[in-house]
C-alpha cells in the first residue's frame, strides 16, 4: 500500500458525482494523490458509520418486527465501515505526517548575491563559469552562482595577505574591531528575517528552526566573539635568570576556511568570528550547495565598514577547497566536513607550507537511555537527537542504546513518534522536517535504509521517499539492530534511528566507544553515579546528559579520534587563529625577580 502511495501520485475525480463530492469534501477542480484522497474517502466512510447506526436505533425503537432482511444488510453495511479503518491504519502504518504533495510555497526573499566577494567587491570567476545551486524542495534551480577555480583563489588569497599585511584591520585597536563585529551583529538582526528565509530555501531546513534557533545563534556568536576582540592578550613568565619575559598572542595571518552545507551560517559564525577577533583575515569557502547565505551576511558585513581584502567569499566545488588548502600563501586551514574530506585537506597543508588545521569532522554518537529512565521524556529528546534539521547533523544521536529493561517500549513509542512527525514544505508553518539537501544525500540514506532491511534489523517505521518532488524521506526508526550493521556504523546523515539494546553500563560504555568517530554523545538517567560514570568513559568531545544539541555559544565543541581534533567555539577556539610570541630581555640591577 505505501508503494502504492508513491508510485501513484494523483487522483482525478469525476465531475458527475457531486452529492460524493460534497460529503467527502472534496473538489473536482482539484487533483489528489492517492492518500490525500483515500483518508478522506475514509472519513466519509466513518461518518457513514455513524448515520448507519443512528438508523439501526431508528428502526429498532421505531419498529420492534423489523424483517431480519433489513438487519442483515444494516449489519453488513457497518461491518465493511469497520475494515476501512483497518485499512487506512495499514496505509498510515509507515507513513509520517506529510504535506509533500502541496506546491511549495514561495520563498518570501529574493536572491541579491550571486558572485565571487574578492577585495571587498561582488565580481564574476575569471573564467565566466557558473554552477547552479537548488531548492531542495523541488530539485530546481534557485538561480546560479559564480564558480570559484584556481585563478579566483589566488586572486581572494591576495587580497586577504595585501589587507593582512598593508591593510588597517590588525593595525586597528582590538576596541575598533570589537565595535565593527557588534555593528554587524546590529545588522544581522535587522535583516533576520530574510536570513532565514534564504537559508530555509538553500538549504530545506524549516523556517521556523532557521528563524527561531539559528539566526538568533548567529548574531549572539558574533556578539560573543566581539566581546572577546578586546580580551586577547599574552602574559609574563618569571625566568630563573636576570632576565624579563614576556608573550605575545599574535594574529596567525591569513585563514582559509571550509564550511559545510548542513548549517551554512552557523557554520560562518563559527569560522568567521574567531579568526576575525583575532585580527586575521579570511578567505571562506561555502558549500557549493548553499553559498548564498555566506554572500549575504558578507555584504553586511562590509555595509558596517570592515575593509576591503579581510573577508573574501569565493563558492566553487571541492577542487577550489583543496586549492586553498594547499596555497602557499595561505597560514592556517579550518575544515568542517566528512572524514574522508578531512584527510585530503590535512594532506594538501602537509604538502604545501605546512599549515596547521583544525578539523571537525563526522560522527556516530550513541545516546544512551538507561534503565531508569522516564521513558515518554526519553523518546521526546532521543527522537530529537537523531531528527533534527532532517538528521543532517554531524553529532546526531543516531545510535540510540537503551536498556533492556525498557527496551520494548521505547521502540513502540520511538516508532508512534516518528509517524507523528510532520513532513513537508519548510516554509509552511508546524512542519519538523524538510527535505534532504541533493540527490546525492537522498539516494545514499535510500541505501542505507536498504542495507538496513537487508542486514536483518526490522524497520518500525519509515523506509521510502515521500513525494514525487524533491528530496524528502520517511522519518525512519530500526529495531533489533546489531553493532556490526552499516546503519550502526556508518555516518548516515539522515533521519534514520537505529535502537540498539544493552544490558549493563560496562557493556553500553564498551559499545559506545567501539565507532572510529568520537564527537559527541548523550546520557539519559535519573542516577547522578550513572551520569557520571558514562560520561567520563565516553570518547567523545562532548556529553550531553539529559538534554542534546545544545549550542550555547561558550560551549567548546570538537571531536576525538576520527571526528576531528581542535575546538569551535568558546575561549579554546580563538587558539585556532593565534600564535604565542615570546619575547625576552635582560634585566640590570632589578629591584626585584
Amino acid at each position: 500500500m505505501n508503494q502504492l502511495i508513491d508510485d501513484v501520485q494523483v487522483v482525478r475525480l469525476p465531475l458527475h458525482a457531486p452529492v460524493f463530492l460534497a460529503a467527502a469534501n472534496l473538489s473536482p477542480s482539484k487533483n489528489y494523490s492517492v492518500f490525500e484522497f483515500l483518508t478522506k474517502l475514509f472519513a466519509l466512510l466513518r461518518f457513514c458509520s455513524l448515520l448507519c447506526y443512528l438508523l439501526h436505533l431508528y428502526l429498532i425503537f421505531s419498529s420492534p418486527a423489523m424483517d431480519t432482511h433489513t438487519r442483515r444488510i444494516i449489519s453488513q453495511l457497518r461491518t465493511s465501515i469497520r475494515y476501512s479503518n483497518y485499512w487506512r491504519k495499514g496505509i498510515r502504518r509507515f507513513c509520517s505526517s506529510a504535506v509533500v504533495h502541496e506546491e511549495p510555497i514561495t520563498p518570501p526573499v529574493e536572491v541579491k548575491y550571486n558572485q565571487l566577494l574578492i577585495n571587498g567587491q561582488f565580481v564574476d570567476a575569471a573564467s565566466g563559469k557558473t554552477f547552479p545551486t537548488f531548492d531542495p524542495r523541488t530539485g530546481e534551480a534557485i538561480t546560479t552562482v559564480a564558480e570559484a577555480d584556481t585563478e579566483d583563489v589566488n586572486r581572494a588569497v591576495s587580497a586577504a595577505r595585501k589587507a593582512f599585511d598593508e591593510g588597517p584591520w590588525p593595525k586597528m585597536t582590538a576596541y575598533e574591531r570589537s565595535c565593527i563585529m557588534l555593528q554587524f551583529a546590529d545588522l544581522l538582526e535587522r535583516h533576520s528575517d530574510e536570513l532565514a528565509a534564504l537559508e530555509t530555501w538553500d538549504n530545506g531546513k524549516p523556517y521556523e528552526q532557521a528563524a527561531n534557533e539559528e539566526i538568533p545563534m548567529l548574531i549572539r556568536l558574533f556578539r560573543y566573539y566581539a566581546g572577546w576582540a578586546d580580551k586577547i592578550h599574552g602574559l609574563t613568565a618569571p625566568a630563573d635568570s636576570l632576565h624579563h619575559v614576556q608573550t605575545l598572542h599574535e594574529p596567525i595571518g591569513v585563514a582559509g576556511q571550509i564550511i559545510p552545507w548542513n548549517f551554512p551560517l552557523l557554520m560562518f559564525a563559527w569560522k568567521v568570528g574567531p579568526a576575525l577577533a583575532c585580527g586575521n583575515t579570511v578567505v571562506l569557502k561555502p558549500a557549493e550547495q548553499t553559498p548564498l547565505s555566506a554572500l549575504y551576511v558578507s555584504k553586511l558585513f562590509h555595509e558596517v565598514g570592515l575593509p576591503p581584502g579581510v573577508l573574501n567569499v569565493i563558492p566553487g566545488s571541492g577542487s577550489a577547497g583543496a586549492d586553498l588548502a594547499s596555497h602557499m600563501d595561505v597560514d592556517k586551514i579550518a575544515f568542517t566536513g566528512s572524514t574522508e574530506t578531512g584527510k585530503a585537506v590535512v594532506g594538501a597543508a602537509a604538502k604545501s607550507n605546512l599549515k596547521p588545521v583544525t578539523l571537525e569532522l563526522g560522527g556516530k554518537s550513541p545516546f544512551i537511555i538507561c534503565e531508569d529512565a522516564d521513558v515518554d521524556k526519553a523518546v521526546e529528546l532521543a527522537h530529537s537527537a537523531v531528527f533534527f534539521n532532517q538528521g543532517q547533523c554531524c553529532c546526531a544521536g543516531s545510535r540510540t542504546f537503551v536498556h533492556e529493561r525498557v527496551y520494548d517500549e521505547f521502540v513502540e513509542k520511538a516508532k508512534a513518534r516518528a509517524l507523528k512527525r510532520i513532513v513537508g514544505d519548510p516554509f509552511k508553518k508546524g512542519v519538523e522536517q524538510g527535505p534532504q539537501i541533493d540527490t546525492e544525500q537522498f539516494e545514499k540514506i535510500l541505501k542505507y535504509i536498504k542495507s538496513g532491511t537487508e542486514s536483518g534489523a526490522t524497520l518500525e517505521s519509515g523506509g521510502e521517499k515521500l513525494g514525487s518532488k524533491g528530496f524528502y524521506v520517511q522519518p525512519t526508526v530500526f529495531s533489533n539492530v546489531q553493532d556490526n550493521m552499516l546503519i550502526a556504523r556508518d555516518e548516515i546523515f539522515g533521519p534514520v534511528q537505529s535502537l540498539l539494546k544493552f544490558k549493563d553500563v560496562e557493556e553500553v560504555i564498551r559499545r559506545a566507544n567501539s565507532s572510529h568517530y568520537g564527537l559527541a554523545a548523550g546520557v539519559f538517567t535519573q542516577n547522578i553515579d550513572a551520569a557520571n560514570i558514562i560520561s567520563r568513559a565516553l570518547r567523545v568531545g562532548t556529553v550531553w546528559v539529559n538534554c542534546f544539541n545544545i549550542f550555547d555559544a561558550a560551549i567548546p565543541f570538537g571531536g576525538y579520534k576520527m571526528s576531528g581534533h581542535g575546538r569551535e567555539k568558546g575561549v579554546y577556539s580563538l587558539s585556532n587563529y593565534l600564535q604565542v610570541k615570546a619575547i625576552v630581555t635582560p634585566l640590570k640591577n632589578p629591584a626585584w625577580l
